[in-house]
């Protein structure tokens, strides 16, 4: 059977979906690479609430996806940029999901890193401020047992004034963290807020602020997560950390190159697009454990379209692609997002994602995403 699907122009095309899903493997944990997948939150469909309201949460569908992606060897990030944080996400709601989250890595062996960020001030903040709003959620995810991922944050780009502020505020959380973290910095594509994050808008300025925040503590760093599309920058970065501090590649654009790395070095993985491509990713870096790059890159590589589709521009959207491919794939039962967020693709865009996704296998069930796509087709009057 087919499917009419619609292409940007409005023109009804003909698809053929695929009938079996790829094959996968499970197996030993990762030896060669940690990798972690940014996870998404389900929301409760039930609830009456609005795009202003505090998110409502499934969290029984939530905390499955991460037994999902936790039964395939692969990590969590969570309550990051895929959680829908500062997108309908509050901090209230980020602190519970880190809360349930990390009692349930606990519970299955999991493991699981957790944003830490300032999104618990909704205004002008100061220096002082931001400072003491890091560290309440600090406080919270090492409490929770789980890794601190330190995220950039809106209101120290708001309230910086000079690279010194990055290196005060930093070196300030990295004196008392507790255990290594995981810095992040997430490019203005992902979050127009953070424009000029280190106090540059110019790359070059900014990376040499960042290498001195690492520099300063290398021993409470355990490695940068960078999140800013460019592959070239990275591999530059990633050459230029001190001994033991990692490289967890965030480019969703270019991720299978840089987790293979070259004859200097690689990339471990804290990504988004994992999200959807869970087992396959973990077919993938099985390989690569095995010390073949070849059939790593042969598995990985035909993925990237899909990635690139749906961290098109604007970039901050993707997460609507990521919750309507774990709806097709069976994950949860229902295409509605917290912040009513599942409006901000099109349907050719969601179109082209099935498409995509269909293709590399990606669904347990082929009938299943079928169908569903068939109703959402439906729903916006495409006739079969």
């Amino acid at each position: 059977m087919t499917i009419r699907l619609p292409d940007p122009g409005g023109i009804l095309r003909t698809y053929e979906p695929r009938t079996e899903p790829l094959a996968v493997t499970t197996g030993n944990p990762f030896t060669s690479r940690t990798v972690f997948s940014a996870a998404h939150v389900v929301a409760d469909p039930y609830a009456d609430v609005s795009p202003d309201s505090p998110a409502a949460v499934d969290w029984d569908a939530t905390l499955a996806f991460r037994r999902h992606l936790w039964s395939h060897g692969l990590g969590v990030a969570e309550a990051m940029d895929t959680a829908q944080r500062g997108m309908g996400l509050d901090w209230a709601g980020a602190a519970e999901l880190i809360r349930r989250s990390a009692a349930e890595a606990e519970a299955v062996g999991g493991l699981i890193a957790c944003g830490v960020g300032t999104d618990q001030l909704t205004g002008p903040a100061s220096l002082a401020e931001v400072r003491a709003a890091y560290e309440e959620q600090l406080a919270l995810v090492e409490a929770s047992g789980a890794q601190a991922i330190l995220m950039a944050s809106r209101a120290l780009a708001a309230a910086a004034e000079s690279p010194e502020d990055y290196l005060d505020v930093y070196g300030h959380l990295l004196r008392q963290s507790a255990e290594p973290v995981i810095l992040h910095w997430l490019g203005p594509m992902f979050d127009p807020a953070l424009e000029g994050y280190w106090g540059s808008s110019d790359l070059d300025a900014a990376t040499e602020v960042f290498l001195q925040v690492i520099a300063a503590h290398p021993d409470k760093v355990d490695g940068i997560k960078v999140s800013l599309l460019d592959a070239e920058r990275e591999v530059n970065l990633r050459r230029r950390l001190p001994d033991g501090v990692r490289c967890y590649t965030g480019d969703d654009f270019h991720y299978p190159e840089l987790i293979a790395g070259d004859d200097k070095g690689f990339s471990h993985a804290l990504l988004g697009i994992f999200d959807p491509l869970g087992p396959l990713a973990a077919e993938a870096v099985r390989v690569l454990d095995t010390g073949d790059t070849t059939g790593f890159r042969q598995l990985l590589d035909p993925t990237v379209a899909l990635s690139r589709h749906l961290f098109q521009t604007p970039t901050r959207f993707y997460k609507t692609g990521v919750v309507f491919l774990a709806w097709l794939a069976g994950h949860q039962s229902h295409f509605t997002m917290v912040g009513g967020l599942q409006s901000a693709r099109s349907l050719p865009h969601l179109a082209r994602a099935y498409e995509l996704a269909d293709g590399l296998g990606l669904f347990p069930d082929p009938k299943l995403a079928e169908e569903r796509m068939r109703n959402l087709l439906a729903l916006y009057g495409v006739t079969q």
